[in-house]
């Protein structure tokens, strides 16, 4: 039997950029599914196409991770860049996220006066271009080599940050902007939702920062769907699709890998799977014992898809900020992604729109049968109708297709009932999983693992975890 170099679990983000920079070795790439990309994939259903998740691709920018990843991969996608990152809507209210930072200042103080409007977003801004310019940015630990690396990072945040690194976002909404109104604190917590899975009441300044400063970067839209990212990423990798890992054994310094359809042999894994959810793939009690370790976090999404006929002209992204809660959610907002007109593969019958919002993963376990489909049924038709009231141009008959997702179902597609990783906190962050584990030749990578949300996180954590797997 050959034995790889790298067997790689899971073709998310994390998976597929590692195995993009890896071509010359011989890698193997597992995945369960039968599109590539996990939650952010592109799929086709009733003779259409649909992304499983919000369609925003940022961090494709000089000096980034991401951009660096994607020029040494080679990789050739037509994108086109959102002049609007975000029309956020609350309560008759429209406020565009732009990246010129002095038109997105007159756009918020239309609608949030506020004397020292400036100075927040300002901070915010700057605050997030320090991150992106450090260039001993480092997370990993088990290896005093690691340690050391990892203190040396700390002590360049410590430089950079001063004081700053210890505030919270809480104490400084509240020093900067004072006492802000209930919708003013909706409008920056829904937006963390996006991008941090939390809301500013436990995070850090610096979370808060990079979780609201992602549209003063470029944000492009994907022609052809999220999928082909992947597509591309993979194009030269072995990719076993709709191969399922069922268990990964450690036989000294060589892992078995089982499959539903065969076994192989590989020096290193590294796993795309979510931190809390990787100890069912080993039997092995020590390996066991240090993923238990991680407690699931249960925020999830809801997500709905569309096919709209219509002659209405779609923005990329939106964000429908709501008054009341949406049912069995956790949130008072939801995200539109649609598909740009002139994308003949994503609009060939209408437009493509898949609606986000989020939600806990539990909420949806657990149930008989009809009480899952009721449930379901009312978010769907609440999240339309509040869709319809703000896109009062288009009719509910030009809906021509409506299907929605759970946590259930991602769990039934990709084997993750969950969104993203726990938020960085004051409280937590000696806690954080990092790419590299206790056992030789096991690794992670992905949004659950350092450094988290998004396409520049996960880029991030892969750029990392390359150095660690040729260090």
């Amino acid at each position: 039997m050959k034995v790889y170099d790298l067997a790689i679990v899971g073709s998310g983000m994390g998976g597929s950029m590692l195995a993009s920079l890896n071509k010359e070795k011989h890698i193997i790439v597992f995945e369960k599914d039968s599109n590539l990309g996990g939650c952010a994939s592109t799929f086709k259903r009733f003779g259409n196409y649909y992304n499983s998740g919000a369609t925003t691709l940022v961090g494709y920018e000089k000096n980034h991770p991401l951009k660096e990843i994607f020029d040494r991969a080679n990789v050739n996608l037509d994108l086109e860049k959102s002049e609007i990152a975000i029309r956020v809507v609350q309560n008759g209210k429209t406020i565009d996220r732009v990246k010129d930072f002095e038109e997105f200042l007159v756009n918020i103080e239309k609608v949030y006066p506020n004397k020292n409007n400036r100075v927040f977003w300002q901070k915010i801004k700057e605050l997030d271009e320090k991150f992106w310019s450090l260039k001993k940015l480092y997370y990993s630990k088990y290896s005093l080599k690691a340690y050391l690396k990892t203190f040396l990072s700390v002590c360049e945040l410590l430089k950079v940050y001063k004081f700053d690194l210890f505030k919270s976002a809480k104490s400084f909404i509240k020093e900067s902007l004072g006492e802000i109104s209930k919708e003013y604190q909706d409008f920056i917590d829904a937006q963390l939702l996006i991008t941090l899975q939390t809301t500013s009441k436990d995070i850090s300044l610096l979370s808060l920062a990079l979780g609201l400063a992602y549209p003063f970067h470029d944000v492009f839209y994907v022609k052809g769907g999220m999928g082909t990212i992947f597509d591309e990423l993979l194009n030269k990798s072995d990719v076993h699709k709709k191969e399922e890992v069922l268990e990964v054994i450690q036989e000294e310094d060589i892992f078995t890998i089982v499959t539903k359809k065969d076994k192989y042999k590989a020096k290193k894994v590294v796993l795309n799977s979510t931190i809390y959810d990787s100890n069912k793939l080993f039997k092995d009690e020590k390996i066991k014992s240090y993923y238990q370790q991680f407690s699931f976090n249960d925020q999830s999404a809801f997500l709905l898809n569309l096919t709209v006929k219509t002659s209405f002209a779609f923005l990329s992204h939106y964000q429908i900020i709501l008054k009341e809660n949406i049912p069995f959610s956790i949130s008072n907002s939801f995200f539109v992604s649609t598909s740009l007109k002139e994308d003949d593969k994503m609009s060939k019958n209408g437009i493509s729109i898949t609606i986000s919002t989020h939600t806990k993963a539990n909420l949806w376990f657990n149930l008989e049968k009809e009480e899952y489909k009721k449930r379901k049924k009312v978010v769907e038709t609440f999240i339309i109708d509040k869709f319809l009231e703000y896109f009062d141009k288009i009719d509910k008959e030009e809906i021509l297709i409506s299907f929605s997702g759970t946590s259930k179902t991602f769990n039934r597609y990709i084997n993750r009932a969950n969104c993203g990783g726990k938020a960085i906190t004051l409280k937590n962050i000696f806690k954080v999983p990092s790419c590299k584990t206790p056992i030789k030749g096991l690794y992670n990578v992905g949004d659950t693992i350092f450094a988290g949300q998004g396409w520049p996180g996960v880029a991030l954590g892969v750029k990392i975890l390359e150095e660690e797997l040729n260090g």
